[in-house]
């Protein structure tokens, strides 16, 4: 089966792949295991002195790496530039907090004498191969994200990326290995879907994390949990943004915006249900209508356009279909609503506002991976708080209020991983990243994230 790099903007295939064989799979799960037998041992200052070459590698790097992300799934050139500094930022910090974040750790000496020992404290170890299964959306920064942090605390990681993105896939193991991290220590698997499982229930492959699609999400961790295997899910989400009276309302747009169309609509912490206040519903929604009808779609290698193709023909369909059904069970279209004319070729799709959303249309419970935004309109702060919960997902949200209790309130009861309060929700190498509900569970990224892949060991001496 052949594994395709294919420009969104244009449809051309830019280029292909063989995927791997069974041999190749096998051959690359026993260099994972060999090299993990000696990468455990070594110090964290070997591993940050090679992450550390990693990060200057990209940097060095950046516009032959933007320019890979930007013609594989289609995100602004600039967008693509700010990932790849991104990356190097984590990589950077996990170099430089690592040993920190993992050293031993030594409980009051009152409760060690009341445990029967004379010492006793915990030790993170590695535990093995880590299998990371990613998205096409944010191809570099998705895998950083869980390599830098893999990497320092002495794990291997073997990728399979998604088909769409190959050759970001083989850069970022060439990144790697130019870095001088051993070979063996992150490896790139070029296969399709199928064959996941059988890697995840390999008994060399320790762990899997995977940031994706509710489906291939309970697929994956069915296959571990039957296993007995640690996993990490990241599904993605359908953040609420919600305005109340006391926002400050150009800010709000102009963040309303960002947050919505970043990465062209396609990033999981996108906002994308907006809950606004009966008493600054009307020039909220008027702004952020004008703002959006404003944006400059276009290819996405123009330093002008702010908003790009979809990665997908599929993705643009499945937008069309939930705007199209919206749209028959009565929504306002504010904007938008469909394919821009003079752009056949790519995959472009309008940024849209919806407005009078109901229960009855499945935009209203369904992630939207594109630029189009649903604007609600709430009477308080308990229908607020009630319709951003209204959701099977739970991943991050955004709250516009300079109320304190209104503020607390959202923290004791959003239902989600993050509560962000005016400003956009945004992941960072210090701050932990995950969900809740059908957002998935475990964290990546800060303390949290390192420690995801650790064997917690307790150790007593009498």
């Amino acid at each position: 089966m052949a594994i395709a790099s294919v420009n969104p903007a244009t449809g051309e295939t830019l280029e292909t792949f063989e995927a791997l064989d069974a041999a190749g799979i096998e051959q690359r799960l026993a260099r994972a295991d060999a090299t993990f037998q000696t990468y455990r041992t070594t110090s964290f200052a070997y591993r940050a002195e090679r992450l550390r070459r990693a990060a200057d590698l990209l940097d060095e790097d950046r516009e032959a790496v933007a320019r890979t992300m930007t013609e594989e799934m289609g995100k602004p050139l600039a967008a693509a530039r700010a990932e790849a500094a991104k990356c190097a930022k984590a990589m950077r910090w996990y170099a430089e907090n690592a040993e920190a974040l993992l050293a031993d750790e030594h409980p009051a000496p009152a409760d060690v004498a009341d445990s029967g020992a004379a010492r006793a404290y915990v030790r993170y170890r590695p535990i093995g191969v880590v299998l990371a299964v990613m998205p096409w959306n944010f191809p570099f920064w998705q895998v950083v994200r869980f390599a830098a942090p893999a990497l320092m605390a002495g794990n291997v990681g073997l990728l399979k990326h998604a088909s769409n993105v190959p050759r970001t896939a083989v850069a970022l193991e060439e990144l790697f290995r130019r870095a001088g991290f051993p070979e063996g220590c992150f490896q790139t698997l070029l296969i399709g879907s199928g064959a996941v499982e059988g890697i995840v229930r390999d008994r060399r492959v320790a762990a899997v994390t995977l940031t994706g699609s509710e489906p291939a999400g309970r697929a994956v961790a069915a296959a571990a949990a039957d296993e007995v295997k640690k996993a990490v899910l990241e599904l993605g989400g359908s953040d609420p943004f919600v305005v109340l009276p006391s926002a400050d309302l150009d800010a709000a747009v102009a963040t309303a915006v960002r947050a919505r169309v970043q990465n062209n609509g396609q990033s999981c912490i996108a906002a994308k249900r907006f809950i606004v206040h009966t008493d600054v519903y009307r020039p909220f929604t008027e702004a952020f209508t004008a703002a959006m009808r404003a944006l400059t779609v276009g290819d996405p290698m123009d330093e002008a356009t702010e908003v790009g193709p979809l990665a997908s023909s599929q993705g643009r369909d499945d937008i069309e279909e939930l705007v199209e059904d919206a749209r028959a069970h009565g929504a306002g279209v504010e904007c938008g609503g469909r394919r821009p004319e003079g752009r056949d070729g790519g995959w472009f799709y309008e940024p849209t506002v919806l407005t009078g959303i109901t229960p009855a249309m499945r935009i209203h419970l369904e992630e939207t991976f594109g630029p189009v935004a649903t604007v609600y309109e709430v009477a308080d702060l308990d229908e607020a708080v009630a319709l951003a919960n209204d959701t099977p997902f739970g991943l991050s949200s955004s709250v516009w209020t300079t109320d304190p209790a209104e503020q607390e309130r959202f923290v004791r009861d959003v239902q989600a991983g993050g509560v962000f309060f005016n400003g956009m929700t945004a992941s960072h190498p210090a701050l932990p990243f995950g969900g809740v509900k059908r957002s998935g569970f475990g964290r990546e990224l800060g303390d949290h994230g390192i420690r995801e892949f650790c064997n917690v060991t307790t150790v007593w001496v009498a």
